[in-house]
């Protein structure tokens, strides 16, 4: 049974495929053609007919080559929609080319029709001026402030409405770290620590205070062992006979520990540290320790802590 449905679902494609092969257009002989077309249906010689005249209309333009305006392309894919055999009666342009037209013509209706439609503003041109003068005027006052002041002038308008029409790029409300760098240059010194190797890769460990203004090494030291009563003295070293800075700038190693801030208290110096991962923010010291690294600790061979010191001692008159 099942051998004899395979065989009646063969012979009937075959026979499908010769119907169509039979009933295709032939554009060989007038007379063939025509009594083919009585086997076919009005409406489908209908619109094979107004598909072919398109073409024709298009061909007998003026230009040498014709030039396909949208209407025609509307007018082709329309036509070409009903038409199971489009490909074959298809003569100016390739059917690739008629396929690409029907995606753009998708593309662009649903572009259209996914757009974000422009709603018509609500709100007048004289309170738009008001947020922008009061947060020209008011550098503290966020969207919320300017909302409440609003409300008393009886202005009803939305908080995300007022973030829109505020200036796009408004003065800080404090002093940045620039301006902070810039006014107390001359009462700041800067610090750091970097480490070294010697020949037989044991660490060196060095600490160097920078004047800010004039970027002038003030002080430097080296170590084996950076202790904490190490460090205090490093401080009082750093503001012996009152010359001190006001404001010292440095990192948050662990080895400017409470004994190292304490030494800063007696002397009259505020310790700052600057926040975590943020190697910008002492960018003057973290230069000149890589200045430090790069010509002196990585193009000579350090023997000892003696050698280093001495070998520091010449960059610094240098620097």
């Amino acid at each position: 049974m099942l051998i004899f449905l395979t065989l009646i679902k063969t012979y009937a494609w075959c026979f499908w495929g010769a119907l169509r092969q039979f009933t295709r257009p032939i554009s060989g002989n007038i007379e063939t053609g025509a009594v083919l077309d009585l086997t076919r249906s009005r409406r489908a010689l209908l619109l094979e007919n107004a598909f072919l005249r398109q073409q024709i209309l298009i061909l007998e333009r003026q230009n040498p080559r014709p030039k396909i305006t949208v209407p025609d392309r509307l007018k082709l894919l329309f036509l070409a929609r009903f038409l199971p055999k489009w490909k074959e009666l298809l003569g100016i342009v390739q059917p690739e080319t008629l396929l690409r037209w029907h995606r753009a013509l998708f593309k662009r209706f649903w572009k259209k029709k996914s757009g974000t439609k422009h709603h018509p503003r609500q709100i007048s041109d004289e309170t738009i001026a008001l947020i922008r003068q009061m947060a020209e005027e008011n550098h503290l006052w966020g969207a919320e402030r300017i909302n409440g002041e609003l409300l008393k002038l009886g202005i009803k308008v939305a908080k995300r409405t007022i973030q829109k029409y505020l200036p796009k790029s408004r003065r800080p409300s404090g002093q940045t770290w620039a301006t902070f760098l810039r006014n107390h240059a001359q009462e700041i010194f800067v610090c750091d620590f970097t480490v070294g190797q010697d020949l037989c890769f044991r660490p060196i460990y060095l600490l160097v205070v920078m004047h800010l203004a004039t970027r002038q090494i003030k002080h430097f030291n080296l170590t084996r062992n950076p202790t904490d009563p190490w460090m205090a003295q490093q401080m009082r070293e750093i503001s012996a006979w009152g010359e001190g800075p006001r404001f010292l700038i440095c990192d948050n190693d662990a080895i400017f520990n409470q004994a190292f801030e304490q030494a800063a208290l007696g002397a009259g110096t505020e310790i700052i540290h600057t926040p975590f991962y943020t190697p910008q923010a002492n960018g003057h010291c973290e230069r000149l320790v890589g200045s430090i690294k790069h010509e002196c600790f990585d193009q000579m061979l350090i023997f000892h802590t003696q050698q280093a010191r001495r070998v520091m001692k010449e960059y610094t008159s240098y620097y």
